[in-house]
This record gives structure tokens, C-alpha cells and sequence, in this order.
């Protein structure tokens, strides 16, 4: 733990930099911490994410018009 706590900066660019797939942080000789890269799982992955989570309704363009003005505040 100490020589995390010491070193957290270079630990943290040695796996932000793929030189270490993950460091396993240990207090009193058993694990309490593993230090991996941040992977952003939405990256590319926006468009299409809620497929088949739900059915517009056949009414959905009925407020074409309403729409519009609601944002514009009329």
C-alpha cells in the first residue's frame, strides 16, 4: 500500500500506457485494490444502443407541429 501511495502517479500511467494490464494493490499481503485503464463503453456505441428496448407508438409523429413550439416557448 505504501509503495502505491508513493508512486499512484507512475502506477497510473504504466497502465494507462497498456505497459501493465492491471496492478493489484495489497494491504497486509491480501488484495483490497486493482488498478485497471478506464475503458468509455459508449464510445462508438451511441446510435442503435436501445434497439429493440421499446416500440414507439404509431401516434409518435401526431405533435409534429407542438413540438416545435414547446422548445420555442409559444
Amino acid at each position: 500500500m505504501s509503495q502505491a501511495k508513493s508512486g499512484l502517479s507512475r502506477l497510473v500511467d504504466d497502465v494507462a500506457q497498456g505497459r501493465e494490464r492491471e496492478i493489484v494493490i495489497v494491504r497486509g499481503g491480501r488484495p483490497v485494490a486493482k488498478l485497471v485503464p478506464f475503458e468509455d463503453d459508449l464510445k462508438g456505441k451511441r446510435i442503435g444502443v436501445a434497439k429493440g428496448k421499446f416500440q414507439a407508438p404509431d401516434s409518435i409523429d401526431s405533435c409534429d407541429e407542438e413540438l416545435p413550439a414547446l422548445f420555442r416557448g409559444d
